[in-house]
């Protein structure tokens, strides 16, 4: 299956922009790899938390609208809230 989310570009960096995202119901991620510049992005939460519960979410290649750019990216790692559920960053990779 194939998934696409679209995406912002994240201009400010760092713990205290990454919870005022979160505490917005966004969730901050970064794509980098495969020799290229990594890319701060910021997406909805409610975009990401139904897909991420397919199995192949984590498996498949997955397509990033980013400024009207598809990406096409694989998840590498997930950080989620202790006991909440919510996801807390995401890191993809190029695929």
């Amino acid at each position: 299956m194939s998934y696409t989310i679209a995406a912002e570009i994240r201009t400010e960096i760092g713990k205290g922009s990454s919870r005022r995202l979160r505490h917005a119901n966004k969730v901050p991620a970064v794509i980098y790899g495969a020799g290229k510049e990594p890319i701060s992005i910021k997406f909805d939460h409610k975009d990401i938390i139904n897909i991420q519960e397919n199995a192949d979410f984590y498996s498949s290649d997955l397509t990033i609208t980013v400024d009207g750019k598809d990406v096409k990216v694989r998840v590498q790692a997930m950080q989620r809230h202790a006991f909440k559920g919510l996801i807390e960053h995401i890191d993809f990779k190029f695929a």
